[in-house]
């Protein structure tokens, strides 16, 4: 009887040479576990656990299937009684998140991604932060935990202060939207009578320093694309570029005109657009072209020596869709 409690108080891990390596699964003070064991096949290993960790955290993955889901046979075996489930998941990951269902903590160790281990955590509806993971490597998960946390401040920022300017932009109009953030302090003053020739009196102009700073990082520029590629926008370019803010100085020309230098700030800009393809219509452009049997206009008219019958202009669509034309005859 003892040593059949032993064996209940530790999880058989098979490895992918085949051999069986022994590891203990509970703390030295378990839980109460109950007497049914289940076994788990992930990337081809064997974990034999008690479903009853899982239903600890009934909101995950794991915790719905081995809960109620199991008793009403959602959760099925294959014919070998065993759960092949977490597709997708690595062996050394899956062992890592099993500590959290046994401590409520998970200890990445070094060789394992913690980009992996975070995306199981995403997939199994587990809770990644700080109170959940714990790493040695730093900057990784503190990468992590700054990519989680700029998702979170960009839909703020999409929602007060990008989509009424792409709002603004569609009622007049336009197709796409070309937005360039300013600070709180930068100040605009172009000279109307020459205004600096790069188009940018198109742009639309945002004064905010907190988005500033955040579109200062190329790894935060990143988590914006993937959010508004989300958001089923296309065509979107985030980066830094020169803006003209003031007049400089005034340069006079030969002949008395006169060249305004303006002051160039770099600053982010973030060009996108609502439609399938930017810069192409979806709709037929119609073009009449001139008919290459015809040589010339003097002919066509028939003012020339020959007085031919003069060959209409076709239309190109026409042309391409209408029936073939009768054979010429020599």
């Amino acid at each position: 009887m003892e040593e059949h409690t032993t064996a209940v108080s530790r999880m058989t891990v098979g490895a992918e040479g085949g051999d069986d390596v022994t590891k203990e699964a509970w703390p030295t003070q378990p839980r109460p576990l109950s007497h049914d064991r289940v076994t788990l096949v992930v990337d081809g290993t064997h974990f034999v656990v008690d479903p009853a960790v899982f239903t600890t955290y009934p909101d995950t993955v794991l915790g719905r299937m081995f809960g109620r889901a199991r008793q009403h046979s959602f959760t099925r075996p294959n014919a070998k009684g065993e759960y092949e489930i977490a597709e997708g998941i690595g062996a050394s990951i899956f062992r890592v998140i099993l500590d959290f269902y046994r401590v409520g903590m998970m200890h990445c160790p070094e060789g394992v991604s913690l980009a992996e281990l975070r995306e199981a955590c995403d997939y199994l509806c587990i809770n990644f932060d700080y109170s959940t993971v714990r790493c040695r490597d730093l900057s990784a998960l503190l990468h992590e935990l700054s990519n989680d946390g700029a998702r979170r401040q960009f839909e703020v920022f999409l929602e007060d202060l990008l989509v009424p300017v792409m709002v603004c932009s569609a009622q007049e109009g336009e197709r796409e939207c070309h937005v360039v953030v300013l600070t709180d302090d930068d100040t605009v003053d172009w000279d109307l009578d020459h205004p600096p020739p790069m188009g940018e009196e198109n742009s639309q102009i945002i004064y905010s320093a907190k988005l500033y700073r955040f579109f200062k990082f190329i790894e935060n520029r990143d988590v914006a694309k993937t959010v508004l590629k989300e958001r089923g926008l296309k065509n979107i370019r985030i980066g830094i570029e020169g803006y003209p803010t003031c007049k400089e100085k005034v340069k006079r020309r030969p002949g008395g005109k006169n060249e305004v230098i303006y002051r160039f700030v770099q600053r982010p800009f973030l060009a996108l657009s609502w439609e399938k393809e930017e810069g192409k219509s979806r709709h037929v452009d119609f073009q009449c072209v001139r008919s290459r049997s015809v040589p010339n206009l003097i002919t066509a008219l028939g003012e020339g020596p020959s007085r031919a019958t003069p060959t209409p202009q076709v239309d190109e669509l026409d042309r391409l869709n209408g029936p073939a034309p009768p054979a010429l005859h020599q």
